[in-house]
């Protein structure tokens, strides 16, 4: 196809063309015959305006009409016969059809822009520096992170053990009798007297349990809502040989497998004397409970359960910092772990393993329970050595008033009062609430002048406005049981506060009536 015919194609392209007149008017001069190639010459024309272009194919034809009035560098005039060498001429003819495009495309994008000369648009130019400013700031940060190490894949530490109910998978490791965890020894579970244990607990079925065969349990599961949607799929046991911790952990490779597992479980607890574990009684062993009825697999005997998150909260809760097992791991035993697994992660983790990943995420599962089994055996001996020590030790005046306050739910009144007065040493809120209980104690006993002494005691450490419910105290002790009225009624004008003002208005009338009786 001729010049002609191609530039006549390209005009009538683009929208609207029909009915535009075109843009350009262009002069086709007469072929003139050469002795190997003929190719029409066109006249050389003035440029024009080019202000009405707006389709690609206009700009196309108005930059090849451009080119050919034009004499490039290296390219044969128009009056000039083309060279004699085909294949040079083939190459120039390529060169200047890529630089025609580019021509093209920069010129539509000029008129795009506002023209070809003009003035960049100022937005551009202002998106530009924002886009290269963020860019550098995200260089910067990423360059002030570390980065992580990508942890090597491990091999997850299970291995298939056959029993006579199917394949289970277990992992083992036995701990010497001198292993602590933080500062307790894990041993000295062994070491607890069962009378303090279950005064401890509040339970007193606990009193005739031998714990040296006691199983600690705890699980991780799909879930923490309970109910037949959550699967325990990582049962930790972990029991004492001799003065070794043996942690035995049962692994569930896949969903539909449990009945092996479970059976295995029925025999351990079959062998031991009773169950210890960390909020057991409300989420692990319902949800065990649970899986043996669903897997028609019979449930076995409950064992005496001591629960170590109510005998934690019992003692711990003046603290005001919650009890959470790791809280506790941290604050009470000195243990911080490092690298530990977060407990939100754990159900997606090995909802990744039964999608095909190579179990080298669940490694870090495995040992936060085992650690977390540790951690039962390790709180126990401790909490009941201090509580066996009856505030001879240095502690904490708040973990005192527990202690204090345990034993006397548990009847234990000698115990209590002991614990008591060391917890009100050092004074304050602490020590005003000690001696109010080491007051109640000492009246429940007979001993009312110890009664009051404590009273009084505790008034030295009480700010202004909070002795109104001592002097309320110490208004009945002198009315009831000592018998000094005077000293009743110095102490019920004090107590107003704290009274309804009809009681409070009573209570003077009854004393100034008994107190003008006696002629006082």
């Amino acid at each position: 196809m001729d010049l002609k015919r191609k530039l006549s194609r390209l005009t009538s392209a683009g929208p609207g063309s029909q009915a535009r007149a075109p843009v350009n008017t262009v002069a086709v001069a007469p072929a003139v015959e050469t002795p190997a190639v003929e190719a029409p010459e066109v006249a050389r024309i003035p440029p024009v305006e080019e202000a009405g272009t707006t389709t690609l194919a206009e700009v196309l034809v108005q930059a090849l009409r451009k080119r050919m009035s034009m004499d490039g560098e290296g390219e044969p005039a128009l009056n000039e016969p083309p060279p004699q060498d085909d294949s040079s001429h083939e190459a120039r003819h390529a060169d200047g059809l890529v630089d025609l495009r580019e021509e093209a495309r920069r010129r539509f994008a000029a008129k795009r822009g506002g023209g070809v000369d003009g003035p960049a648009d100022p937005r551009v130019e202002t998106l530009r520096q924002m886009l290269s400013f963020w860019a550098e700031r995200q260089g910067t940060a990423s360059a002030r992170k570390a980065v992580a190490p990508v942890p090597e894949p491990r091999a997850l530490p299970v291995e298939a053990r056959s029993t006579p109910h199917g394949t289970v998978h277990v992992a083992e490791q036995v701990y010497a009798p001198d292993h602590r965890h933080g500062m307790a020894p894990v041993a000295a579970a062994l070491d607890v007297d069962a009378r303090l244990v279950a005064g401890l607990a509040l339970h007193p079925e606990l009193e005739s349990v031998d714990f040296t065969r006691m199983l600690m349990l705890d699980t991780e599961t799909t879930g923490l809502a309970g109910g037949t949607g959550t699967v325990p799929f990582l049962v930790g046991l972990g029991w004492f040989e001799g003065r070794s911790m043996r942690v035995q952990q049962l692994f569930l490779r896949r969903m539909g497998e449990e009945a092996p597992l479970l059976r295995l479980l029925a025999e351990r607890m079959a062998s031991s004397s009773c169950l210890v574990t960390y909020n057991g009684k409300s989420f692990d062993w319902p949800l065990l409970r649970t899986r043996f009825v669903l897997n028609r697999v019979p449930v076995p005997k409950e064992l005496p359960h001591l629960d170590l998150l109510h005998c934690a909260r019992r003692v711990f809760k003046h603290r005001g910092e919650g009890a959470r097992l790791v809280h506790l791991e941290s604050k009470v035993l000195g243990h911080h772990r490092v690298g530990d697994v977060d407990g939100s992660l754990i159900p997606e983790l090995y909802f990744r393993f039964l999608r095909g990943t190579d179990g080298s995420e669940l490694v870090p599962v495995l040992e936060h329970n085992q650690k977390d089994l540790l951690l039962l055996a390790a709180l126990m001996g401790d909490l009941v050595r201090r509580f066996q020590s009856e505030g001879t030790e240095r502690q904490d005046p708040r973990d005192l008033l527990g202690f204090a306050q345990v034993a006397e739910r548990a009847g234990d009144a000698a115990r209590a009062l002991t614990f008591a007065k060391a917890a009100a040493e050092n004074g304050g809120p602490v020590g005003i609430e000690a001696l109010v209980l080491a007051s109640r104690l000492c009246r429940r006993s007979g001993d009312c002048e110890a009664a009051v002494a404590h009273l009084q005691r505790a008034l030295t450490f009480a700010k202004p406005g909070q002795g109104a419910v001592l002097h309320l105290s110490l208004t009945k002790l002198y009315e009831h049981s000592l018998k000094d009225l005077p000293r009743a009624l110095y102490h019920a004008r004090l107590a107003a506060p704290v009274e309804l003002p009809d009681e409070h208005r009573l209570r003077l009338e009854r004393l100034e009536r008994r107190l003008s009786r006696q002629g006082v």
